[in-house]
């Protein structure tokens, strides 16, 4: 089963990244994807928020994604969003992913639960909770691909919402990020492995990269982790397209050789 995963180095400008998107899917699809993955703020990456507020829409509204509903359904391609800002339910915005289907309806959306408040040094202080609302619910979605789970981004260290979507019936967890360098260095390879691992499930996470118009850099290495661990693609620090080949058996055979899901127990308090 072949995936594409597009490795992003997105602006401030949303239909400038929309036209970034739409060739995505056209190139994954010509290339025999079923479906496409791209990053986290694959529509507008500006951490200016008084300049990117003239931008963000409630989603109906969004011009981002009805271009990549679009193309979605003139190429038959399933496809990932990793997440836009939009007008959330509250007096903050939602960071929300969406899958949309290969006729270009919108499968599901999820609205990231974890928010990045981190000071990580060298200026790397960010405050995601000051413009972001929190999701309050874990979302899978049946996909060609088996039941989809979704997160973004910081998502990656919170373990018990990788299990809950696991437990849920997940055998593919997406993982799409904007990963700061520091912590990309540090955490990165060995997160997305280990969320793999305990889970047994595939973990594809698309990645922006490198210096953004907005001054911020992030980490890239967009990847695709299988159920025991092994990194089946690693896209490095340039932008572009990747594609991988995706094995489905490998779910049951790692289950089958650890089964961790089988083997959970509740953890009650803690004497």
């Amino acid at each position: 089963m072949r995936i594409a995963l597009l490795q992003m180095n997105a602006g401030i400008d949303p239909q400038a990244n929309a036209a970034i998107l739409e060739d995505a899917v056209a190139k994954a699809a010509s290339g025999g994807a079923v479906m496409l993955f791209t990053p986290e703020m694959s529509g507008l990456l500006d951490k200016n928020r008084a300049r990117a507020a003239a931008h963000i829409r409630d989603e109906a509204e969004d011009q981002v994604i009805a271009r990549v509903r679009a193309a979605a359904k003139a190429h038959g391609l399933w496809v990932a969003l990793g997440s836009l800002a939009v007008l959330g339910s509250s007096e903050r915005l939602a960071n929300r992913s969406f899958v949309i289907d290969a006729s270009g309806e919108i499968a599901a959306r999820y609205d990231k639960m974890h928010m990045f408040d981190v000071d990580v040094g060298s200026g790397n202080n960010w405050r995601e909770s000051a413009a972001y609302a929190p999701g309050d619910r874990a979302v899978t979605v049946n996909t060609p691909l088996g039941k989809l789970g979704l997160t973004i981004c910081y998502d990656l260290r919170f373990p018990a919402l990788h299990a809950a979507l696991s437990e849920a019936g997940a055998t593919v967890i997406a993982s799409p990020a904007a990963f700061t360098v520091p912590t990309g260095q540090a955490h990165w390879h060995v997160l997305m492995r280990a969320r793999a691992i305990e889970n047994a499930a595939f973990v594809v996470a698309a990645a922006q990269t490198g210096m953004h118009e907005d001054g911020r850099q992030t980490y890239g290495h967009s990847l695709v982790v299988d159920p025991w661990g092994r990194v089946l693609l690693d896209m490095g620090d340039a932008p572009g397209l990747g594609f991988c080949d995706l094995d489905l058996a490998a779910i049951e055979e790692a289950r089958g050789k650890v089964p961790v899901i089988a083997h959970r127990r509740s953890i009650g308090a803690v004497a």
